[in-house]
């Protein structure tokens, strides 16, 4: 039922009077009216937050990941609204287009660069965050779910979990991110050398597009099906909810964790490692996290490789391959865990043992940091001198990550033009640089995203060329950022064939169709230029 006229006066009235001195009345005023008129279902004024509001920062911070863009400097929106049902996301769409007020959209917010709540291109802008659409719906006999966009993909993992302990999902190992941006963007994982990714596994979705309409699989056509399976969040549409295939999982997986410092030989084993990973049974994914450690008594500093694993089978037959393949890893019954799926969910999260998978229910992250990372694509093995300068250059920091991910398997049996992700055959592995710090001192954040910038020079000649890849949901802008309304073909191209390959002309032609006039868009979202004609006058 739609409210009285004396409800929206009285929801106005109380938002303009919470509204900050920054905050302009004018817009705030004319964007609730508009919601009004077009939303089918009453909006509860309790579902907006402006600055003045005691809770504005809470909701802000909610679900934010990297703390470099929470930092008072950073611009923060003119106003934050929670939708409640698809009715105001449609209005919210809608609202956007015809006051020109300009919008991020949320579902998790884990993009590495802050994308879906802070612009750094254009001011006002208002925050949808999509947190309160979290309705999941498994159907075991069909074998496919239903979830909401906001919903996490560890609530996903439970849901499934609790109604078949042999069904489960490919999709991300940090179970607090959203699923409307990770699947957008790919959705790697633990079992994707087996499965895939998380998008090559979504039969349908629900997305409203740049003119207000709510369409499934059928009415937005398979070119825009295409390009939101892989072609990142924020350019096509907001998605609402994802219809994903599940997967079958044995009842007993195996996971297991084995670390080896400098002073262990680990700068040979990873070599070897290189060697196999993607060519190991396809039910074996092997990820490789190198950090710092200290050795022995006096604390000194030195790098370990920790090899982390999910076997989908029980630890007897684990052993037989690891020992056929990869002996140098010195694997033992010892070392494995054998557990169910879900409790595989938990490992690779970093729980303790003993947690039971009901936290997967709760939606707060395990951390924050400040942060800056970097990715990179692997075609031949990195030669062991050069990993002996990785070594050097790791130990200079505080706390950096390198996390080596194996390819393989399904992965580069899938076309490069399946969906709108292309980075399949001929790649062995993933590098993904992080590097963390613990304050938002503008010197410190200097220091540190100049060494992860050094590191990703020092390893030009070692990773995928021409383009050098990255990956979409690893968002990085030091590959370069959209303009307004104006940027080039060529500006665009810069970083979209780095993320897309030969896929962003596709994309770049999807985007001309269904969004011309550029309502969703961000730094990196896909810009609607005209490439033949760029490409004809180049």
């Amino acid at each position: 039922m739609m409210p009285s006229s004396k409800c929206i006066q009285g929801l106005i009235s109380v938002l303009l009077l919470s509204a900050s001195g920054t905050t302009s009345i004018s817009v705030l005023d004319n964007f609730i009216k508009c919601l009004t008129i077009n939303s089918e279902v009453y909006i509860p004024f309790s579902n907006f937050y402006t600055p003045n509001n005691s809770s504005f920062l809470s909701v802000l911070e909610s679900s934010a990941q990297n703390l470099r863009y929470l930092v008072p400097s950073m611009p923060k929106p003119e106003f934050i609204f929670t939708p409640l049902n698809e009715s105001h996301v449609r209005a919210a769409v809608i609202c956007s287009r015809d006051l020109r007020i300009h919008l991020r959209i949320r579902s998790g917010g884990h993009d590495y660069e802050g994308l879906s709540y802070v612009s750094q291109i254009e001011t006002p802008f208002f925050l949808l965050d999509l947190a309160k659409l979290r309705s999941i719906e498994v159907d075991i006999n069909d074998k496919t779910a239903w979830v909401q966009a906001g919903a996490t993909i560890g609530e996903l993992y439970y849901r499934i979990a609790e109604k078949s302990n042999t069904q489960g999902f490919t999709a991300g190992l940090c179970p607090s991110v959203g699923s409307g941006g990770h699947i957008t963007g790919g959705g790697y994982g633990t079992m994707m050398r087996k499965y895939g990714l998380a998008a090559d596994n979504v039969v349908d979705a629900r997305i409203v597009d740049a003119s207000g309409r709510i369409l499934d699989r059928e009415a937005m056509g398979e070119d825009l099906f295409w390009a939101i399976r892989g072609g990142g969040g924020g350019s096509f549409g907001i998605i609402l909810a994802w219809k994903v295939k599940l997967v079958p999982v044995p009842a007993t997986v195996t996971v297991f964790t084995v670390s080896k410092a400098l002073e262990q030989g680990a700068t040979k084993i990873l070599y070897k490692w290189q060697q196999v990973a993607d060519k190991l049974d396809e039910d074996l994914f092997i990820r490789v996290i190198i950090q710092l450690a200290n050795a022995g008594p006096k604390g000194k500093k030195t790098v370990t490789t920790s090899y982390n694993a999910l076997f989908l089978g029980d630890s007897e037959r684990l052993l037989q391959v690891i020992h056929k393949r990869f002996p140098e890893l010195g694997l033992t019954r010892n070392d494995c865990i054998e557990t169910s799926w879900i409790r595989s969910v938990l490992y690779f999260a970093g729980y303790p043992n003993n947690t039971e998978p009901e936290i997967l229910l709760d939606v707060q992250s395990l951390g924050k940091n400040y942060f800056k990372a970097k990715l990179d694509f692997v075609q031949e093995p990195v030669p062991e001198t050069v990993l002996e300068g990785l070594w050097k250059m790791v130990l200079e920091e505080d706390i950096p990550i390198i996390l080596w991910n194996p390819y393989g398997g399904i992965m580069s049996k899938i076309s490069e033009a399946e969906i709108a992700f292309p980075h399949r055959k001929g790649n062995i592995f993933t590098i993904q640089y992080m590097n963390a710090w613990k304050d938002g001192d503008e010197k410190n954040a200097t220091k540190h995203i100049g060494w992860i910038r050094r590191l990703y020079d020092y390893m030009t000649p070692y990773v995928s060329m021409f383009p050098r890849a990255a990956y979409v949901n690893y968002r990085d802008l030091d590959l370069g950022i959209n303009k307004k309304f104006n940027t080039s073909y060529t500006e665009a191209s810069a970083w979209g064939t780095k993320y897309f390959k030969d896929n962003f002309n596709r994309l770049v032609r999807v985007k001309i169709k269904v969004d011309p006039d550029n309502i969703f868009r961000h730094e990196q979202s896909i810009p609607p230029v005209p490439l033949e004609l760029e490409h004809s006058t180049a």
